[in-house]
């Protein structure tokens, strides 16, 4: 098994558990440990991974840091840990204190879920506020997976992390930036583009005309980029059957997913209990044995007749925030979040219209 099959693995553990877990020791032992064990070092060798690490500030003894990764007999990487529950808001400037007395070149802040991966790229020895890498295990995309395989005990390279970790830092900011300008365009950002077309003043009132157009401009320029990619794809795969060619091109849309064999995936006990419950809502409409069921790598799609075209609704248990996607007249994800399953009931109208969408004659 490689290094992104484990970690798939551990993601399904890590949610299948995570409601058990109240306290900080409870997430440390079942989630913090395991991760750290799955990155190859002995959590029980305390010449490699230290718990309770003194890390003294000042006239302040006694301060300790969860744990220490070490090498050389040398601390490289500062792990504080937090209960489950932890929105890991508050901690940093506490991580930060540790990284400044101790030779560690990288510090960890995780909950079990969420990790937080820090250097000092803006000024020696003194740890940045802003993470240059933060992954979410229940969510991680092949990127984020290739980067934390830097970080297992064989790979592990303080030149080649710190090197990297100035481009993964900003951008991750820079993306972030750009999709906050795709949403809502800044004065600044409108005046940018229209820099080079419009002569005229600039006014407040010239910003507030472009701004709409500059963000249906960005959409289309996006929507236009990834119809350009699958017609690619099409172009490259005109001897691949239908259905091959229709998941190359969901992989396309969905951006960082791919293709996964069928015996890598596990169909869990709650997804199960959803695709039951689509399955009693619409068998009023067709023999239930019409409604089938294809588990994919980050959702759970369901579909009429085993017809990966004909889909009906996919199931988005594999994240922190469980949702349902419910196809609309083009096809489109409309998507409904839930707090629990028995709210799958509460778009039975949508779903039995998704389904009727592929009959000719229904009566609902």
């Amino acid at each position: 098994m490689d290094f992104s099959d484990k970690l798939k693995q551990f993601s399904k553990r890590a949610e299948a558990i995570k409601g058990n877990l109240a306290t900080e020791e409870a997430t440390k032992t079942a989630l913090i440990m395991p991760f750290f064990s799955l990155l190859d070092y002995d959590v029980f060798n305390p010449i490699e991974f230290i718990p309770e690490f003194v890390a003294d500030v000042g006239t302040k003894k006694g301060e300790k840091v969860d744990y220490a990764i070490m090498k050389d007999n040398k601390p490289v990487i500062l792990v504080e840990a937090k209960a489950i529950n932890d929105t890991l808001t508050k901690h940093d400037a506490q991580l930060f204190r540790y990284f400044t007395v101790t030779e560690a070149k990288f510090a960890i802040l995780t909950n079990g879920i969420v990790y937080k991966f820090y250097t000092d790229l803006e000024e020696k020895n003194k740890m940045d506020e802003k993470p240059f890498l933060e992954i979410n295990i229940l969510d991680m995309t092949d990127a984020q997976m290739s980067e934390l395989k830097k970080f297992t005990k064989d790979s592990f390279d303080i030149d080649t992390i710190f090197n990297t970790a100035s481009e993964l830092k900003y951008t991750n900011l820079i993306k972030s930036q750009l999709t906050n300008q795709l949403n809502n365009p800044s004065d600044d950002f409108v005046r940018f583009l229209i820099n080079d077309f419009y002569s005229g003043v600039k006014t407040s009132n010239v910003v507030e005309k472009f701004k709409p157009i500059v963000k249906k401009s960005f959409q289309q320029f996006v929507n236009d980029f990834m119809n350009d990619k699958i017609k690619s794809i099409l172009a490259n795969n005109e001897e691949k059957q239908d259905e091959e060619v229709a998941e190359e091109i969901e992989a396309v849309v969905e951006i960082d997913t791919k293709d996964v064999e069928e015996s890598r995936i596990v169909t869990t006990e709650e997804e199960i209990q959803g695709i039951n419950i689509v399955k009693s809502i619409l068998a009023e409409i067709v023999p239930i044995e019409d409604i089938t069921y294809k588990d994919v790598e980050r959702y759970c799609g369901i579909l009429y007749k085993n017809n990966t075209r004909k889909w009906i609704c996919r199931l988005y248990f594999n994240s922190s925030k469980k949702s349902i996607t419910i196809a609309d007249e083009n096809k489109k994800e409309v998507r409904y979040y839930i707090d629990n399953l028995n709210d799958i009931y509460k778009y039975k109208n949508e779903l039995a219209e998704s389904l009727n969408r592929y009959l000719e004659k229904v009566e609902v």
